[in-house]
């Protein structure tokens, strides 16, 4: 029930590292966020405040015990919720706050923490994008009632595929050890009197994935100060052109950049993004096999709210559950903040991970400082266009 030998000690090294008393591991971030939702009780005809901003699974793990996803809008500076939109969005049906430490940068966890308190509310942080980040000095994934992290291929750290979650909650860590590895079963002999959302599915880590994840874990803190130390060098001189916001970060945190967020004001620079964004590719190299998705792109993924599963309302439960009494809002403009960014303002890039020498992170600098140095070359060829 528990798991294999090397999968309990990788979860000891995980809670030691974290200084939690529960790190469960999964088989995807995926079926934490989904175990996470259940462990809560989380059930049909509640709601959830959820990320626009953020891989699918974030806002799609409400809807598989029949709950109804609500769709906060962001923080301009740190992309995470903003903790005012959470506040716009709760009602009486509001049950939990499922957030995201979105490209490493923590969100605003003191002003979230002190809502979820005033509502009665769960939280659940989404640390996928943000292993050994902190929210002044406190690592996030343990400041909210469950942590999920990520250990997918493209991650900080990986096993190939799998997920941590972790909790200080004794009865919530039995409820995500019941709903990852079929809970039906036991309840009964570990005499569990409320066997709600204890329906368990398979949602274990093999042996093999943790000896790796072992392993890994011991290289996690090195491999993020590298980013950290890349990201450093680089901002010194991106800071200088005029037109790029660099990532804010609340004082005394610690940004782990999963990716490098740049906000980009097209009144500076008197072009659009698209097309300095294009110039720069231009400038720096893909990586090999990645030459058909460049390393820097222009926003994220696509507001949530905007994909066919929440225009359509295409399920058979949650939004269209009897059970629910509310109204909630998918409409384009709904949350502006999110879609500014997206469509307008903001860019990501991948020239900061390990493994970059000071030579690559030099030739990402000249290629930036060129691009914004020849702009009025970019507007004659925008204005030809």
């Amino acid at each position: 029930f528990y798991c294999g030998p090397t999968v309990q000690q990788f979860e000891k090294d995980w809670a030691t590292l974290y200084g939690c008393k529960h790190a469960i591991s999964v088989n995807s971030n995926t079926s934490g966020l989904f175990a996470a939702i259940g462990a809560l009780g989380i059930k049909a005809g509640d709601e959830v405040i959820v990320s626009p901003y953020s891989m699918s699974a974030s806002a799609l793990a409400p809807i598989i015990y029949g709950a109804v996803p609500v769709f906060a809008d962001v923080d301009y500076d740190n992309f995470g919720l903003s903790p005012q939109s959470i506040e716009a969005k709760i009602t009486p049906r509001t049950k939990a706050i499922l957030l995201v430490h979105i490209f490493g940068n923590p969100s605003k966890m003191d002003e979230i923490m002190a809502i979820a308190k005033k509502h009665n509310l769960y939280v659940i942080e989404d640390c996928a994008q943000s292993p050994m980040a902190t929210y002044k000095d406190k690592l996030v994934g343990t400041i909210g009632d469950i942590g999920i992290f990520s250990l997918n291929y493209h991650k900080h750290i990986h096993t190939g595929e799998g997920g941590v979650i972790t909790t200080n909650n004794d009865n919530i860590a039995e409820r995500i050890h019941l709903i990852r590895n079929h809970g039906e079963n036991i309840v009964e002999p570990k005499g569990i009197k409320d066997a709600f959302n204890t329906y368990g599915y398979n949602y274990r880590m093999t042996e093999m994935e943790a000896a790796v994840g072992i392993e890994q874990l011991k290289k996690l803190p090195a491999l993020v100060e590298e980013r950290i130390k890349n990201v450093d060098y680089l901002s010194n001189e991106l800071s200088k052109i005029e037109g790029l916001t660099l990532p804010k970060i609340e004082g005394n945190s610690k940004h782990v950049y999963y990716l490098h967020a740049i906000k980009f004001n097209k009144d500076i620079f008197g072009i659009d993004r698209t097309t300095f964004l294009n110039a720069i590719k231009a400038e720096l190299p893909s990586a090999i096999g990645r030459e058909d998705t460049p390393l820097i792109a222009g926003g994220y993924v696509k507001p949530l709210y905007l994909a066919p599963l929440y225009q359509q309302r295409a399920t058979h439960c949650a939004f269209n559950c009897e059970k629910y009494k509310g109204e909630v809002d998918y409409s384009k403009g709904s949350c502006p903040t999110v879609e500014k960014l997206h469509y307008e303002e903001l860019f990501t890039h991948e020239y900061i991970k390990p493994g970059l020498s000071k030579e690559d992170l030099d030739d990402v600098i000249a290629g930036f400082k060129k691009v914004a140095e020849n702009v009025n070359e970019l507007k004659e060829v925008a204005v030809e266009a």
